[in-house]
């Protein structure tokens, strides 16, 4: 069980001390070798849908069934199925040298209209911050996904943990 930290915030944003300190923080090392999911998840609540969900078995909660998710990051290859399974929207899928200037995020979205290929968006953080323009580079809608799209996005690579959500 992980130790309850404060969020050191009376808004209910997780702080990225607090993140880093979830059992679903990948690491900062594997980052650099390939997509990785991050479980922002830190609610004590009986869920496990991503521990079901996970062909690579990458994710578990285990008994009881209120356990924050862990990742075992060596065997995450960044699949994207956990994203629209999870009812919390806190799994992002980074790949975090996607290109040599970009980071590109997966993250669930369940707004209409939904943004197109190539359009620039706004990068926004966990408060709905604008933090960096983003670039969308792929979006999937499918009844599959429990009417939750995924949209991956391309942003700076100094942006990779920071940015969460998009406004266009």
């Amino acid at each position: 069980m992980v130790e309850r930290l404060p969020n050191n915030s009376s808004d209910g944003i997780l702080s990225m001390e607090r993140i880093r300190s979830l059992p679903g923080y990948p690491g900062s090392e594997r980052f650099d070798n390939g997509p990785v999911v991050v479980i922002e998840c830190d609610e004590d609540i009986p869920c496990n849908p991503c521990e079901d969900i996970c062909p690579s078995n990458a994710i578990s909660v285990g008994d009881p069934i209120t356990n924050l998710p862990y990742i075992d990051p060596e065997k995450c290859d960044g699949c994207i199925v956990c994203i629209s399974i999870c009812p919390g929207l806190c799994m992002f899928i980074v790949h975090k040298h996607y290109t040599e200037t970009k980071s590109l995020i997966y993250l669930p979205y369940e707004m209409y209209p939904l943004p197109e290929k190539g359009a620039i968006v706004d990068g926004c953080n966990r408060m709905g911050e604008r933090v960096c323009e983003a670039t969308v580079e792929k979006v999937i809608a499918s009844k599959k996904l429990q009417k939750t799209s995924i949209i991956a996005i391309s942003v700076p690579k100094d942006h990779f943990e920071a940015v969460r959500a998009i406004i266009f």
